[in-house]
């Protein structure tokens, strides 16, 4: 009887060997041969104390994650933890990193047509901005481009219309601009300087010494809860708006081509769908925290001003030559800015009906009921 057991024992552990062999060869799975796991690295040009934009890649890396079990994950560093904010886009394309959440506008200095995925001075609100991208052609234009470079851009965050910027001085006409150093980003800076501005690129973290050391004599950002943050109310009194530059800048996450072009195509639809959720994060926290930080930089003196309608109108004519004069010597803005212009005018059409009318009323209201 034991001996019988023993043969049994043997039998059935050769059995289940056998079959533990058998199941090693099968094939696994579709599903688990199309989800591998995947980590990536992604800089951010954005230092962590300024959670609304370095937040933004945040959200994305963990909607990401969420959304494949875990198997793609991203790290995400701040700027300068692998490579300065504003050679991001330079670590994506070298392969230094996978990816990186940063701002097209930031690298005009290589092509002038950067800055139509970011945004162009007096060109589309945070809506529209969003609209042409996604639906109007924008990003298969922009990708077409940004080929040239090993770089795929998908949209990750729009702050709304941003502010005019921080001022030493007061800025009345186009002639108080003259021989003024100011901190501005992207394109606007070819716009600015048409009006006498000397522009710098400065990175956010360095900011507020350059304002505070005398080094820049205005500089602009973002909006107030991103301004307050870096404490340039402190050094500079006053705060002008619009930030025409920038009606509705978005961000992208650059992602090195070829390992975008690698990526299994379940991927890369959470990816895509990961950015859109926060895409539209960034600006609903925006939309949620201006308001009551405009409300304490007021209060604690901060000068609000308007730019004149001289300086507006002056720098609508100077971009508008900017353009051209670009337009004819680079075949890829000049593709780009007239798809964005056809764009714009159509949208323009329709906001004077129904948004313009709309807010226009609202804000009437709005003021009157306070005062009563």
């Amino acid at each position: 009887m034991v001996m019988r057991r023993k043969v049994l024992g043997s039998t059935a552990a050769a059995a289940a060997g056998g079959f533990a062999a058998a199941a090693s060869t099968f094939p696994k799975p579709a599903i688990a041969q199309s989800a591998p796991e995947i980590k990536w690295r992604c800089t951010s040009s954005f230092p962590k104390s300024l959670e609304t934009l370095y937040g933004a890649s945040e959200v994305f890396a963990k909607a990401l994650a969420e959304a494949t079990d875990n198997r793609f994950q991203i790290q995400v560093f701040a700027s300068g933890e692998i490579v300065p904010g504003l050679q991001a886009a330079d670590a994506v394309t070298n392969g230094t990193v996978e990816c990186a959440h940063t701002a097209s506008y930031y690298y005009v200095g290589k092509d002038p047509t950067f800055t139509f995925a970011t945004c162009l001075p007096f060109g589309l609100n945070s809506r529209m901005q969003t609209a042409w991208l996604y639906e109007g052609g924008g990003n298969q234009l922009m990708n077409e481009f940004f080929a040239k470079y090993g770089i795929h851009a998908v949209p990750l965050g729009d702050t709304g219309t941003q502010m005019g910027g921080w001022f030493r001085k007061e800025i009345k006409t186009t002639a108080d601009l003259a021989g003024l150093k100011m901190r501005v980003g992207g394109f606007a800076g070819q716009v600015l300087a048409k009006l006498g501005v000397v522009p710098q690129q400065i990175a956010a973290g360095d900011i507020y010494p350059a304002l505070e050391r005398g080094t820049i004599d205005a500089a602009e950002w973002i909006s107030p809860y991103d301004d307050e943050r870096l404490g340039l109310n402190k050094v500079a009194p006053y705060y002008y708006y619009p930030g025409w530059w920038e009606g509705g800048p978005a961000l992208h996450l650059f992602v090195n081509k070829a390992k975008w072009d690698g990526l299994p195509k379940a991927y890369q639809a959470s990816l895509n769908n990961a950015a859109a959720l926060a895409h539209a994060t960034v600006q609903a926290r925006y939309d949620n925290l201006n308001p009551p930080a405009l409300k304490r930089l007021v209060a604690g003196g901060v000068q609000l001003r308007p730019f004149s309608a001289e300086i507006m109108e002056t720098a609508y004519k100077a971009a508008g030559e900017v353009y051209a004069e670009t337009g004819a010597k680079n075949a890829d803005f000049k593709k780009i800015h007239d798809s964005m212009m056809a764009f714009r005018a159509d949208q323009y059409l329709w906001w004077q009906v129904a948004e313009y009318s709309f807010d226009s009323f609202m804000i009437r209201a709005a003021r009157a009921t306070s005062r009563g």
